[in-house]
């Protein structure tokens, strides 16, 4: 992961030694969550989050390239049921807030002056704020992880230099959070003491405007 955001750092003064064109801006959205688990769940339900924050968008001197980076507050969350070994459903939801910084390489197809379409894909550095710690009734914890990385894709479209809209997929490239087991009521999710890994996947929902 240091690697990878040295990488990201050496690129981002590259684009800025080469004179390329800065445009800062807000940008802001929706997050619609899903979990995938190891552990065996009845239910794992989508949950809507948001997010927001400062962005910027560095665009190349070469047709079309460009990255963008962004600085965002992030929520996001997930309804989760657990059946015990004695036939009991804990349910409780799992809730995280964050700091997200997504830095996304783009290249952009012209429409004229009016607008462009673009599509997108990069890292996104994720560091945990809040929602630790998540008890189902004694029987399993939840906890997140203190840092994640994450992948984009996707594609958007630009309006008048200025307004952008765009979707995409956030997928985790490793685990999340993990459960532990903590006592015999959970047998059906795992043995007293184990931990099972999941994950926090999300199609967003997003839209910048640079001033």
């Amino acid at each position: 992961m240091k690697k990878l955001f040295a990488l990201v750092v050496a690129f981002a003064a590259i684009t800025m030694s080469a004179k390329a064109q800065i445009d800062f801006g807000v940008k802001g959205g929706l997050n619609v969550t899903s979990m995938s688990l190891d552990a065996k769940v009845l239910d794992s339900s989508n949950q809507m989050g948001f997010f927001i924050g400062p962005t910027a968008k560095f665009t190349l001197p070469v047709v079309g390239l460009g990255i963008d980076a962004s600085l965002l507050f992030d929520q996001r969350s997930s309804d989760v049921e657990l059946e015990t070994n004695e036939g009991y459903v804990l349910s409780n939801k799992i809730k995280q807030q964050s700091i997200q910084i997504p830095v996304n390489a783009r290249f952009a197809f012209g429409l004229g002056d009016a607008a462009s379409v673009y599509v997108f894909a990069g890292p996104q550095f994720g560091f945990n704020l809040g929602g630790n710690k998540n008890v189902f009734e004694n029987a399993a914890e939840w906890k997140f992880s203190s840092s994640n990385l994450s992948g984009n894709i996707g594609a958007g479209v630009m309006v008048l230099k200025h307004l952008q809209a765009s979707v995409s997929y956030n997928f985790p490239l490793g685990k999340t959070g993990e459960f532990e087991v903590e006592n015999y009521f959970a047998e059906k999710i795992g043995k007293n003491g184990s931990k099972s890994s999941g994950k926090m996947n999300a199609w967003q929902l997003s839209v910048a405007y640079y001033f």
